[in-house]
């Protein structure tokens, strides 16, 4: 059967003197349009029935697998534990993660500098790990538990406080020993309370906000 083409509808008067076709819809045009619903019908079946699929299951096995990887009862009972080994560890990690935000030197960028004895959220090992875990959202800065393991966190916390130390000529038993909220800091907000690194703080981003 032949096709007419080029027939105008005579809508002109009712458009603005704009014409239109009455063509025929292309043959590769309608070839696509069924077969997205030949396989439309094909996937529902196959997801639904043969493969006997659900979002509900997908997303209990995500679950599962996150579990397995990162337990619950390990998360809750992570304890800081220092030693040379976590320290050295933990470089890697820092570098990976943490390092767009305050630099390879732990300077400070975005992010604050972990080299001076001056910590927004707490210079105690407890309050570093804390702020790696649970991020500090309002500044930018993502929670980094379920993204890194708990031996990650450890390892990176190990090595903020080594470099710590040796930044500001403290032995290292000396930097494990701050007590919570023991850190000259900024827990009151006030710049000429925390220093230097409460503003720039104000601008930290993701990766590894001057945990303390």
């Amino acid at each position: 059967m032949s096709k007419e083409n080029d027939r105008l509808l005579g809508h002109a008067d009712e458009a603005d003197g704009i014409d239109e076709y009455d063509n025929p819809l292309p043959d590769w045009w309608l070839g696509l349009f069924w077969l997205t619903i030949v396989w439309g019908i094909a996937y529902a079946v196959h997801y639904h029935f043969i493969a006997d699929r659900s979002q509900e299951k997908a997303l209990a096995a995500e679950m599962a697998a996150a579990e397995a990887r990162w337990p619950e009862q390990a998360r809750a009972e992570l304890e800081f534990a220092y030693s040379v080994e976590a320290a050295a560890a933990g470089e890697a990690v820092y570098t990976q993660n943490c390092a767009p935000c305050h630099a390879a030197g732990l300077e400070g960028l975005i992010g604050p500098s972990f080299l001076d004895e001056e910590w927004i959220h707490g210079g105690a090992p407890t309050e570093v790990i804390r702020v790696i875990r649970e991020g500090v959202l309002t500044k930018g800065m993502v929670a980094w538990d379920g993204i890194l393991s708990p031996e990650q966190i450890n390892d990176v916390a190990a090595y903020i406080l080594s470099k710590n130390a040796e930044a500001t000529g403290r032995p290292i038993d000396a930097v494990l020993a701050v007590p919570e909220g023991g850190a000259a800091g900024a827990e009151t907000g006030d710049p000429a309370e925390s220093g230097d690194d409460a503003e720039s703080d104000s601008a930290a981003a993701p990766a590894g906000e001057r945990d303390g």
